[in-house]
């Protein structure tokens, strides 16, 4: 079982910048960062292989979010730039032992509570 505890979301204006963190309780194979909009479908983000740090991303970011990953920490993060109102919705980070489909959120396992991120324009 892992635990995954989230963090550093908030509100800000577009444009703005803003870090993500997700805290896992053990070894992971795979993280990923979803999200979901208010009346719309949880969508992958950006994901990372963590033992050789391949990342992946949704064009809608690409360019913008980097996702990273410390192996000390078992922690994954994700840094939004230039953020624009579109970026809202609640994130939630996932993760998994063994592989699965990144963009899809029908399998993954393991899942954080969710963190708001907010941006106005």
């Amino acid at each position: 079982q892992v635990q995954l505890v989230e963090s550093g979301g908030g509100s800000v204006q577009a444009g703005g910048s803003m870090r993500l963190s997700c805290a896992a309780s053990a070894n992971t194979l795979l993280m990923v960062w979803f999200r979901q909009a208010p009346g719309k479908e949880r969508e992958a983000v950006a994901g990372i292989f963590t033992s050789v740090d391949i990342t992946y991303y949704n064009e809608s970011v690409e360019g913008r979010f980097t996702i990273s990953h410390d192996k000390a920490e078992n922690t994954a993060y994700l840094q939004m730039n230039s953020l624009i109102p579109e970026d809202t919705g609640m994130y939630y980070c996932a993760a998994d032992t063994v592989w699965r489909s990144w963009y899809s959120d029908r399998e993954w396992r393991y899942w954080g509570q969710g963190t708001q991120v907010t941006v106005s324009s």
